[in-house]
């Protein structure tokens, strides 16, 4: 940093040069082939172009008059991307957030002041007497979804925790008897939240059948696609969302499987009067009194953002100038990339498979097969729980490799996202001798430690 503060400093290029490298440097290589750990992806190289220039126009995207093409361009793409949701063209709406953890707090807002209309202006008074409010959630549900239940004065107590099967998935046929049971604990449950690619597994709860009860039971549902709802631009994976059309709520992240910069998350209605719901207020200062052709594309009502970055901008421009192929052929690569890795892992005697994948996230664990022929012990939980968290951490630490970790049953497993597409299935060998070699350096060091 410059030690120059009485004046503004000359520009130094080598300085700049620094900064730009540090950052690089320093920051996950997302664009490596060893890149398999987050949810967040490499980018398309127009949409940091795009980005660039959203950067240095800076007009903010909540209203029309201040960002005027950013404003019709979620106009366009939301009608763009309805087409494989199906909704009513006339009837739905859509409004970008920064990030998915908004989008679902929004959403839920939404479902709260409709389901509960003197919520907003009262408060916790307006239900007293009556029910507790409760959202019914899938036992892993993205932690947004509990932090919303806090903010929104529902309550963490007051989720609901919907059983899962083998598969990660909200399990239908245990639905109705949660809810009954919630009932008889005096809980009102008005929202049922679904993911749409998890984040532990990348599980796709059975959407069609979750609309069945939330129909039958006056209930809004909510899907968190913010992960997988990517799938639906394409023609061989978007039956994982079947019922999609039925939701009344959709979160769905560009900034993961669309391969924009980040954030870009778009947030859909069924109804767009619900979308109005979510935020009563009157503010003289930004929103119009008497609509018109122009403030007609204001999107401010209906998001808690007032100054919002035009993220759709990367993403029209992408779609504008590849077409939907561009993502639909990336999505389907990584996807069967990831069912390559799984079969590997499970023809591989030191691996332990724990789910089928159903998108681009693979669970797994390192379980050497010849552990008690070599060493006359079995481990444990505890063991085999620290030895994965011992391999994460070493692989890390490595550099050649960035994988994540997950809990699966209570036990810590390792994870891949396939987010680059890049990636081979050679790539995805390497990183299995790697795990292999390390896991054996670990128990071998472990070994020594107690026969010393």
């Amino acid at each position: 940093m410059t030690t120059e503060h009485q004046s503004v400093a000359a520009f130094d290029e080598e300085r700049l040069a620094g900064i730009i490298d540090l950052y690089i440097r320093t920051g996950i290589q997302v664009h490596s082939p060893g890149y398999m750990g987050r949810q967040f992806s490499g980018v398309v190289p127009l949409a940091g172009v795009i980005d660039f220039v959203s950067a240095m126009v800076n007009q903010p995207a909540s209203f029309y008059e201040a960002g005027q093409l950013p404003n019709v361009v979620e106009r366009i793409m939301a009608d763009e991307l309805n087409r494989f949701i199906g909704w009513d063209p006339e009837r739905f709406t859509m409004v970008t957030t920064s990030g998915g953890s908004l989008a679902n707090l929004t959403a839920l807002l939404a479902a709260r002041n409709e389901k509960l209309p003197g919520y907003w202006s009262q408060g916790g008074s307006a239900v007293r007497g009556q029910p507790r409010p409760a959202i019914a959630v899938g036992a892993d549900v993205h932690y947004s979804v509990a932090r919303a239940a806090g903010v929104l004065g529902i309550g963490d107590a007051q989720l609901v925790r919907l059983p899962l099967n083998r598969q990660g998935q909200i399990s239908p046929s245990e639905v109705r008897a949660t809810l009954a049971a919630a009932e008889r604990q005096n809980l009102k449950v008005f929202c049922m939240v679904a993911s749409a690619g998890s984040t532990s597994l990348g599980a796709f709860d059975p959407i069609d059948e979750l609309a069945d009860v939330a129909r039958e039971q006056d209930i809004w549902l909510h899907i968190d696609g913010a992960h997988g709802a990517s799938l639906l631009v394409s023609d061989t994976l978007r039956e994982k969302l079947r019922g999609i059309d039925r939701a009344d709520s959709l979160t769905w992240d560009a900034h993961k499987m669309m391969f924009v910069p980040g954030p870009c998350t778009m947030l859909f209605y069924r109804n767009k009067e619900t979308a109005l719901s979510a935020f009563r207020q009157k503010a003289s200062y930004v929103f119009d009194e008497e609509q018109d052709v122009y403030t007609a594309f204001d999107s401010g009502g209906k998001n808690f953002e007032c100054t919002k970055r035009p993220m759709i901008m990367t993403l029209w421009a992408l779609w504008a100038i590849y077409g939907r192929a561009l993502f639909a052929e990336k999505i389907e690569y990584l996807c069967q990339l990831t069912q390559e890795a799984h079969d590997a892992v499970r023809a591989d005697p030191d691996f332990e498979t724990l789910h089928r994948p159903e998108a681009n996230i693979l669970c797994f664990r390192y379980h050497p097969a010849d552990l008690m022929k070599r060493t006359g012990k079995r481990l444990d939980k505890k063991d085999v729980h620290r030895l994965q968290l011992a391999i994460r951490n070493r692989v890390k630490f490595e550099g050649n490799f960035f994988i994540s970790k997950v809990n699966v049953e209570g036990v810590a497993a390792l994870r891949v996202v396939m987010m680059n597409h890049q990636i081979t299935g050679e790539h995805f060998r390497m990183l299995l001798s790697e795990i292999r070699r390390t896991g054996q350096d670990l128990l071998s060091s472990e070994e020594g430690t107690e026969k010393a």
